[in-house]
């Protein structure tokens, strides 16, 4: 199993707003300048959320609600399958007035974040952590429970680079995706960032009992992670490295609520934020 650098590109998929914390340990964000004329807008199927790129630059590669992750194969090819976790079919997974995507994702799966090292490594909400080859096709589940609990609510994931271990979360141990709105509502904060070790298939649980975790960007230089919290709108700090190995605390007030995170060149990160943080983050 490969475990190279990704090359992160810049591409817009959608409009989203944008926070670029200048300094690893600011305690505040700055909303970034963005150049709108210099994006491209690559129409996609409903229900996209996460991107990522190979070590090459190839791409975008995006997860979409039908359980699909879909390849971006430039302008003259457009978006090709290129994932899918198991019981996924066209059939059976192509939602309707009648079979809504709340109905089907539960069998078919949702991809909600996605980190291609190689392998592509995606979180999927209701199957878990799963992998899939160089060639893409049918994922394989890695890990669907930890510690005996079942994965309800996988979100967010990243690979530290130098030693493969993969860093993802899980924003509920009470509540799905399908419900997500209740975890902000029921105040629950029984999210878990997690660790799973390619080498051996050990999981093991860092942090728990965090509220609504999200995207897990591990750091720069690799002693860190950064993690979404979205309802208190924060970003955390767990650090993996050091003197303060084991540790969390607070990294980042952000003016709305984070989804994904990601790094950016300059020792900072990108955070999507879906609302700012005067509404609620959810239509009730």
């Amino acid at each position: 199993m490969g475990c190279s650098m990704s090359r992160l590109a810049k591409a817009t998929i959608s409009l989203v707003i944008l926070a670029l914390l200048f300094m690893p340990g600011a305690m505040a964000a700055v909303v970034a300048n963005f150049d709108a004329s210099r994006s491209q807008h690559l129409p996609l199927p409903h229900g996209y959320l996460s991107v990522a790129f190979d070590g090459q630059g190839h791409g975008p590669y995006s997860g979409v609600s039908d359980g699909r992750v879909l390849k971006w194969n430039g302008n003259k090819i457009g978006w090709t399958n290129y994932a899918h976790g198991p019981d996924y079919s066209s059939e059976a997974c192509t939602a309707s007035k009648l079979c809504p995507e709340t109905v089907t994702e539960s069998h078919c799966g949702r991809p909600l974040d996605l980190h291609k090292t190689g392998n592509l490594y995606i979180t999927d909400a209701y199957k878990g952590l799963m992998r899939v080859g160089l060639a893409g096709g049918e994922a394989t589940v890695l890990v669907n429970q930890v510690d005996g609990a079942p994965l309800r609510f996988t979100n967010g994931v990243d690979v530290d680079q130098i030693t493969c271990q993969v860093y993802f979360t899980g924003s509920s141990m009470n509540y799905q995706r399908s419900q997500h709105e209740m975890v902000t509502k029921a105040g629950d904060s029984t999210g878990r960032l997690m660790r799973y070790d390619p080498w051996t298939n050990d999981v093991t649980t860092p942090q728990s009992k965090i509220t609504y975790p999200n995207g897990v960007p591990i750091s720069h230089n690799w002693t860190h992670l950064v993690v979404a919290s979205a309802d208190p709108c924060k970003l955390l700090r767990h650090w993996i490295k050091g003197p303060n190995a084991r540790k969390t605390e607070p990294f980042a007030d952000l003016p709305g609520y984070p989804d994904n995170v990601r790094q950016d060149r300059r020792g900072g990160y990108w955070v999507a934020l879906h609302r700012e943080k005067n509404e609620l983050p959810f239509e009730f």
